[in-house]
């Protein structure tokens, strides 16, 4: 099973990648620190335990770097990261290497990212960070997806020294079987006219009042969203559907649990709605095509309206 690397943040990977580092390099490894540059390198000086084997070791300086992505299913060759544009993150990073190699403080560079990497689209990234740095190409490598779940199963106790605690991560909820939901529901939900308002659990504003959503915020998701419910009440009610609501269960608890977990951090629940669509809107390519966003706040406000999110009466001592 894949480690769900897209839910860590920024330091959470990079401590990962520095224990992946140790476990491969030795525990010389310093840990990822700004430099003058302002970028974030791990460094190790001297003779590699096992990497890229213990019978032939890189020996030298090696700079590592950790990029990486919350998205779901990233790519190495995705034109924001690998492409020739002096925007990509690969470029930017080119350059930077460049001003390192002329200082003689890099001699082999390692790069961990949670992107898949492609037999072709690898080798020739390597090849032109190689080319454009002045690096031979052994001299350049790097860890994608693959291997990094790889080196978990390898060494499975590098989560726990990596200081990684999933009750203290952001909250970033799983976005794939949310997609698979409105992918199938999406056609059920063009507006209609005359929907009739469906029946409240409990009142709006009682559940507004619990889960400290402003009422000018409520108002505006009422307004939009509120003829879609009952579409999708009877869509995920029909048999046909049952997977479909398995799925949609799944997302409600996944997202739930995390909204209690992390409730505090959040000042009102207009933020954790705005987040929770930031956020899987900018994780999940399925989630991000047109249109997508506002179905995505669709099914989050249905989710609210029908308590399956957020603080309800029943819950409340």
């Amino acid at each position: 099973m894949a480690y769900p690397f897209e839910d860590l943040d920024d330091s959470d990977f990079e401590r990962l990648v520095v224990q992946c580092m140790r476990k491969l390099f030795g525990a010389g490894v310093q840990g990822f620190a700004t430099g003058p540059d302002g970028g974030r390198d791990a460094r190790f000086q001297g003779t590699a335990d096992r990497f890229p084997s213990a019978a032939s070791p890189w020996t030298g300086l090696t700079v590592g770097q950790a990029k990486h992505t919350a998205a779901v299913n990233g790519h190495f060759g995705e034109p924001n990261f690998g492409s020739l544009a002096k925007t990509s993150i690969l470029s930017q990073e080119i350059e930077r290497l460049k001003k390192l190699k002329q200082n003689d403080e890099l001699d082999f560079y390692i790069l961990f990212s949670n992107r898949r990497l492609g037999g072709i689209v690898g080798p020739q990234l390597e090849m032109r960070v190689a080319n454009e740095v002045g690096l031979d190409k052994q001299n350049v490598h790097f860890v994608g997806l693959e291997r990094l779940n790889e080196l978990l199963v390898e060494f499975p106790d590098v989560i726990r020294l990596a200081r990684i605690d999933p009750v203290d991560g952001p909250l970033l909820p799983s976005s794939q079987d949310l997609a698979e939901v409105i992918l199938a529901i999406a056609e059920e939900l063009k507006p209609a006219k005359s929907e009739p308002r469906p029946t409240e659990r409990v009142t709006y504003a009682e559940k507004n009042e619990l889960n400290a959503m402003s009422d000018e915020f409520a108002k505006a998701l009422s307004q939009r969203y509120l003829g879609y419910t009952k579409k999708i009440e009877d869509f995920l009610a029909a048999p046909e559907n049952a997977e479909i609501l398995r799925r949609y269960e799944a997302t409600v608890d996944d997202f739930q649990l995390k909204i209690i977990a992390k409730r505090a951090d959040y000042q009102s629940f207009d933020d954790v709605f705005n987040y929770l669509v930031d956020t899987l809107v900018k994780r999940d390519p399925v989630l991000a095509g047109r249109g997508r966003a506002q179905l995505v706040r669709v099914m989050l406000f249905y989710m609210y309206w029908h308590c399956d999110i957020g603080r309800h009466p029943d819950a409340v001592s």
